[in-house]
């Protein structure tokens, strides 16, 4: 088995020097490629045949995902009727490592009588596809990781590294944030997080509260009954503190004063966290991870009390 790890991290190791060959590459035209896609008011529109379509669909995919409207067009489907489906501001990114794909070459006179702008993702910088295309992006590899050099390993690998840096660097200068990635996914775990506020998941029935003179017996029942662990001291409107299970353990340690002598105002921790309920839920998980604290007041845009956040609800949108 000492000898099988060894042959998959030499698959690693020359994939790995391919792509820093790919980076040391770079040049203007992929400066000018996404110049080119800032300005566009259309699609990128992916094509590419066998392995080179399917890494071409995932680029597709991450695109639009990215902010970049994208979507993956199967050159054979293309010729086919599926040319339908593009319009004059698109701009095409055909992929063919050998730059001779005969499924690619046949869109050609089609695209170019339509003045669509090509960009060619290809290993063959004299290839027919490279002569024809408006930009040209080199994704030549030295070496392939298949020992036999005929399945398309680096290659593919060096093709989807240029897709993302192509995405990734549209994003950023887009000014892509998380809040647009979350629009793009609301499906996802992180789409729901990043959409997700506070008001969506805090506690708002029945809130546990007691007065500052509320004592001992008061406060324990009123925390049971809210059974969230805690209560919140007010004095009409105004919030003045809020009771934990661990405010309760603080304040018998530190006096000697008999437990049903306390007040709520005795045992209460002044100034408690507040939040507005437009908050982002992952801000104020963020918050109470920092401030080491499990739960957070909610008031709305008077300042009024709305609600109670703890760190348990914050995983109900994970």
């Amino acid at each position: 088995m000492a000898n099988v790890i060894e042959k998959a991290k030499q698959v690693i190791r020359i994939e790995s020097e391919m792509i820093q060959c790919l980076a040391d590459r770079l040049d203007e035209n992929f400066t000018a490629c996404i110049e080119k896609l800032l300005r566009s008011k259309g699609r990128v529109v992916v094509s590419g045949m066998g392995k080179s379509g399917h890494i071409g669909s995932k680029i597709a995919a991450t695109l639009a995902s990215t902010g970049t409207p994208s979507f993956f067009m199967h050159p054979a489907e293309a010729s086919h009727g599926d040319l339908g489906m593009l319009t004059a501001e698109d701009i095409l990114l055909l992929i063919s490592y050998s730059g001779e794909s005969e499924e690619i070459l046949r869109l050609i006179p089609a695209l170019k009588h339509r003045g669509l702008t090509l960009i060619a993702m290809t290993g063959e910088s004299h290839s027919t596809l490279a002569k024809v295309a408006d930009i040209v992006l080199d994704i030549h590899v030295k070496k392939e990781a298949c020992p036999l050099q005929l399945a398309p390993t680096s290659s593919t690998t060096a093709t989807l590294v240029m897709g993302d840096a192509l995405a990734v660097v549209l994003m950023e200068e887009k000014g892509f944030r998380p809040d647009d990635f979350a629009r793009f996914h609301p499906g996802g775990s992180l789409g729901r997080k990043l959409l997700t506020s506070v008001k969506d998941i805090m506690r708002s029935d029945h809130l546990p509260i007691v007065s500052s003179h509320s004592d001992f017996a008061e406060v324990i029942q009123t925390m049971t009954r809210g059974k969230l662990g805690l209560c919140i001291v007010k004095k009409q409107e105004e919030i003045l503190g809020i009771i934990t299970d661990g405010d309760l353990r603080r304040s018998l340690n530190r006096t000697d004063k008999s437990r049903f002598g306390l007040t709520a105002s005795e045992m209460m921790t002044h100034q408690p966290k507040i939040v507005p309920q437009k908050m982002m839920a992952t801000e104020a998980e963020a918050l109470m991870i920092s401030e080491k604290i499990k739960e957070l007041l909610v008031v709305d845009t008077s300042g009024a009390l709305v609600g109670i956040v703890q760190l348990f609800d914050t995983g109900k949108i994970a």
